[in-house]
């Protein structure tokens, strides 16, 4: 089945059984983070810090590129604080901790001066707002960081129309699609997000979209080969990246169900998409 993604990795189906794994927020600069007590060697300044804590990375030095990278986060560095908070999220170098993870990637949002932008940090800042929101859309259990659709929708509208962010338009549109305590169902709507994240290589927005078409959907208008067509090209994608069984599944069971017609079409409409790629 599709799942909801927040650019950081992909989770479960369903917005009950989403667990957080990118970024999410509204806050006040966390606890957590500021309890985290390494201490840190003298830097030059933040950017040096960043610079160390990469080159540490690479050089195999997990604990320096760690104490790097905090002080870089602490003086204000963007990609500092999301790739610590994408660390925690995961559990990469360590232990895995959902707290630390949101408060690292909630700073990014809540210092983001959307009048001075930075560009060179844009695509991380898109990436936090959507981590924001899957936290934020699923609650952190036992913390402060309870459920909150609301405030999960607005962090996926912000990063899906101002950074044009194709997780957050993917995410966005399965609020809709599913409904939400702040989001009625609305197909159309639901329909409209998927194909702009499809129409950037989303596979699971394609993946969803192609069904949503092959099958129909209350306020969206059948179209049999373009949604056998969009199933095809997420197909292709889930077999390269041997991941996402869903989509496969999706696209079998389709193939099984479409006509020849169908399948013509549809091998038409990609030959066009792929001319004007």
């Amino acid at each position: 089945m599709p799942t909801f993604s927040a650019s950081i990795a992909i989770v479960s189906f369903g917005l009950a059984a989403l667990q957080p794994v990118l970024p999410a927020y509204a806050f006040d600069g966390s606890d957590a983070v500021a309890n985290d007590k390494t201490p840190f060697r003298s830097f030059k300044n933040p950017q040096a810090a960043l610079q160390a804590g990469l080159e540490g990375f690479r050089a195999g030095d997990p604990h320096s590129a760690l104490e790097a990278l905090k002080y870089a986060a602490a003086g204000g560095e963007s990609l500092a604080r999301w790739k610590l908070g994408k660390m925690y999220a995961d559990g990469d170098g360590v232990p895995h901790d959902d707290i630390k993870a949101y408060d690292y990637f909630s700073q990014i949002v809540d210092t983001y001066d959307e009048d001075n932008p930075n560009r060179r940090e844009l695509s991380v800042v898109a990436s936090a707002f959507v981590a924001v929101g899957v936290y934020n859309l699923n609650g952190i259990p036992n913390t402060k960081v309870v459920p909150n659709s609301e405030r999960a929708l607005e962090m996926f509208q912000y990063a899906a129309t101002n950074f044009g962010d194709a997780n957050a338009q993917y995410n966005l549109a399965r609020m809709y699609l599913d409904g939400a305590d702040s989001v009625p169902k609305d197909a159309r709507q639901a329909a409209r997000w998927l194909y702009l994240a499809a129409d950037k290589g989303h596979p699971q927005a394609q993946a969803l979209l192609g069904q949503i078409l092959f099958t129909g959907h209350e306020g969206v208008q059948k179209q049999r080969a373009r949604g056998l067509m969009w199933l095809s090209i997420a197909r292709d994608a889930a077999l390269q990246s041997k991941k996402d069984q869903w989509i496969i599944d999706l696209y079998d069971k389709a193939m099984a169900a479409a006509t020849d017609t169908d399948r013509q079409v549809a091998a038409i409409y990609r030959d066009d998409r792929n001319k004007r790629d």
